[in-house]
């Protein structure tokens, strides 16, 4: 089990590695949760080669500006170029890489994991997804977790499904090889025919096996997920319901205040002027 997780997503492949990422092209933020760091890539500027070399000039005329200060005033004018030089380099190779998509080098070290097939990498990222719900769910549960040892499971739970889904997708490509072989016009007895049968048997039965695991390991995920958000849900509603039963004890005891009979007398006042009205206008018709 490695001791930590690097895991990149580039455009056409998912690198699993226990060391840290490296970019040929691009940009990437690194965003890390507890052993486990996800290296994101960042959108390409959009800059092309002009608008770098106008970028370029514009900096490298100011550099120049400030070395000729400088070298009025005394200082050796090789020191400012150098470093308005390395200044330039610097700023182009920044915005060169900025430039292009983000890709990530595949470290040439024992335990990495690269995934090509889009089947297999959705898999992967939705567990990484998944994995994120979990971590998020610790601070809540204190002290009914070891968050050391439950870090280390989650990491050895993700570098394990990331080698089970390099031996799918390596299955995945054998099948279809196979599948693809022509055998009508050979004897059905042929040794070749025989051997090539038995070859996708084992496939196949391989394909189960590391489907069944990978399977397992995401049911563990998910009901980690779960358990925990269903907790915390629990916990919320029962928070809800303490704070209601606070507010209803203290509106019951509560007195409630006199009533002035400031609205009925109204009303009574108004009944009577209504039927003084009335008797007064039937004595006026007599």
């Amino acid at each position: 089990m490695p001791a930590e997780l690097h895991i990149g997503m580039d455009a056409e492949k998912t690198v699993i590695s226990p060391y840290a990422l490296r970019l040929r092209t691009g940009r990437a933020v690194r965003h890390s949760a507890g052993s486990v760091t996800e290296v994101v890539p960042v959108d390409p500027s959009g800059a092309d080669r002009a608008a770098r070399v106008a970028s370029a000039s514009r900096l490298s005329l100011a550099l120049i500006s400030v070395s000729a200060a400088l070298y009025a005033v005394g200082v050796l004018w090789w020191l400012p170029l150098a470093a308005s030089l390395a200044a330039v380099a610097a700023v182009w190779q920044r915005q060169h890489r900025a430039a292009h998509a983000a890709s990530f080098e595949i470290p040439a070290r024992e335990g990495v994991h690269v995934l090509w097939a889009e089947q297999e990498r959705a898999v992967f990222r939705r567990a990484v997804g998944v994995s994120r719900r979990i971590r998020r769910t610790w601070p809540g549960l204190p002290g009914m977790i070891d968050p050391g040892l439950a870090d280390r499971s989650l990491t050895g739970a993700l570098d394990e499904l990331g080698g089970l889904l390099v031996r799918r997708q390596e299955l995945r490509r054998l099948r279809a090889e196979i599948a693809g072989v022509r055998d009508q016009d050979v004897p059905a007895d042929s040794p070749a025919v025989l051997a090539l049968a038995a070859q996708r048997e084992r496939a196949d039965e391989l394909w189960l096996e590391t489907g069944g695991q990978a399977n397992r390991i995401l049911r563990s995920l998910d009901r980690t997920a779960l358990v925990g958000e269903a907790f915390l849900r629990e916990r919320e509603i029962g928070e809800t319901a303490r704070q209601a039963e606070l507010v209803l004890s203290g509106l019951a005891d509560q007195q409630p205040a006199p009533v002035d009979g400031a609205g009925p007398e109204l009303a009574d006042r108004t009944a009577a002027v209504i039927t003084a009205y009335r008797e007064l206008a039937a004595t006026g018709q007599h």
